[in-house]
């Protein structure tokens, strides 16, 4: 913050009292906050009154884009009808039942209850404690562990931080916690081995799966939980092969599939769930985000009828299934949630995230010769452009996860909103987005890369290929 800044402005209110999640708090302290005043479709506002693109949904989330009043009067109706209502001890409320019903008929076939959190962490945090509850029931008091993957994301409490295999999610949190493991990536152009085909590697990650499985002893494997599409790690679509070979080991080993579609669930990939695109039968399904637009906290564990009827004994034998939350199934959220799913549903915003999707995901590989771009990935209406310091060798540049930031620097100036992870930048725009909206956000991107260029020379000693 400058000493012109104002000490009442909302920026400098913000400095002094708010404490960021993900954030370099010293940093902030210096650059301050943007401030966003407003939404409306796929833009925001900031309090000096400049519009943006929200080129990542808020936070891979808002599907039906900003100021979405068919949303805004079912949380009024709600609020006015009843603003609070649990789901302990035998209670309920309509809107936690009619939006259990429609996520039973949307999934995948074979997922038939339904357990409302507020949030993806609080539903991964849930899932390990319901395998956990569940392997006790079934006479499997070893069979705990967890296998994540690097680079994977599952949220931010302590198990579900512990899924997550990011170093700065367990950097000096003493995590992860016991009984969670890591196998490798499912990115192709960072871990594959030289002449290793996409078939290959997955191929390769399937067999050192198993070798895990088989080192902790098959009787302590629980479950294995991924992303369809790798997210917050740096958005890393799964090669050929890729989940058929995974979920192949899994079910030679009795091993739960989890699938986290905390940010592809309701359409984002051009299906209404990544299951579908990439021929996932999940055990335990994780939803969050889309299903409510992010407009109220909400996010549900979707499970089996075998996996149900097992808990539901254990409840029986102990007094009563021991977890919930305040929130679980909150009138106001679901009532949300529920309109959210008829607006994807009456708008066809599956569809426009294939067709809208398609032009992004043309529009950004068409940067692939660009000096500074080493690779471009993405599926529907997510995607990523990776930038390397040499393109033939992949090299990245030095150091990692300056250039990135950078370059989202200079897309808020020409008014875009997206994400840096480390040197990759993320675009997830709302499921909204039209094809001219696609049109100016790659305009300026674009620019922002031309210009990051320069400074890459300027800054870094990068010279651009001849």
């Amino acid at each position: 913050m400058n000493d012109q800044t104002p000490p009442n402005s909302a920026a400098a209110r913000d400095v002094r009292n708010v404490l960021h999640p993900y954030t370099n708090l010293r940093a902030h302290e210096e650059k301050g906050p943007l401030v966003i005043e407003r939404g409306e479709g796929v833009h925001v506002f900031d309090d000096e009154g400049n519009r943006y693109i929200e080129g990542m949904a808020g936070l891979w989330s808002v599907a039906v884009g900003f100021s979405e009043q068919r949303l805004v009067e079912a949380a009024t109706r709600q609020m006015q009808k009843l603003p609070y209502g649990h789901t302990f001890s035998h209670r309920s409320h309509d809107p936690c039942i009619d939006l259990s019903e429609k996520l039973v008929q949307m999934t995948p076939e074979g997922l038939d209850h339904v357990f409302f959190t507020n949030s993806g962490s609080e539903a991964n945090d849930t899932v390990i404690k319901m395998v956990r509850y569940l392997n006790n029931a079934r006479g499997l008091p070893q069979k705990k562990k967890f296998i994540a993957r690097e680079r994977g994301y599952h949220g931010v409490t302590l198990a579900s931080a512990s899924l997550t295999g990011l170093p700065l999610n367990h950097g000096d949190f003493d995590l992860p916690i016991a009984g969670v493991l890591h196998t490798g990536c499912a990115h192709y152009y960072r871990n594959a081995e030289p002449g290793e085909t996409e078939l290959d590697f997955s191929e390769r990650r399937a067999r050192e799966l198993e070798e895990m499985i088989l080192a902790e002893g098959p009787e302590t494997v629980a479950a294995f939980i991924g992303e369809p599409v790798m997210g917050a790690g740096g958005v890393y679509v799964p090669p050929e092969g890729y989940w058929e070979k995974i979920q192949a080991v899994c079910r030679k080993y009795d091993v739960l599939i989890v699938a986290d579609e905390v940010i592809t669930g309701f359409g984002r990939t051009g299906r209404m769930f990544g299951c579908e695109t990439f021929g996932i039968e999940p055990d335990i399904l994780v939803l969050s985000k889309q299903i409510s637009s992010s407009y109220m906290p909400l996010a549900a564990v979707v499970v089996s009828d075998a996996i149900y009827q097992d808990i539901a004994d254990n409840s029986a034998k102990l007094g009563a299934f021991g977890h919930g939350f305040t929130g679980s199934g909150h009138p106001v959220a679901t009532a949300v949630g529920l309109e959210n799913l008829k607006i994807i549903e009456e708008r066809d915003l599956v569809g426009n995230a294939a067709r809208v999707g398609a032009k992004l995901q043309e529009g950004l590989r068409a940067l692939s010769n660009h000096p500074l771009v080493g690779e471009v990935r993405g599926i529907g209406l997510i995607a990523a452009v990776e930038l390397v310091a040499d393109k033939d060798s992949r090299a990245s540049f030095d150091p990692v996860g300056k250039i990135g930031p950078e370059l989202v620097a200079r897309c808020q100036a020409h008014g875009l909103l997206l994400r840096p992870i480390l040197d990759s930048v993320a675009f997830c725009p709302p499921m909204v987005i039209s094809e001219a909206e696609v049109d100016e956000m790659l305009a300026a991107f674009r620019a922002a890369l031309d210009e990051t260029m320069g400074w890459a020379e300027d800054t870094l000693g990068w010279t651009a290929p001849a």
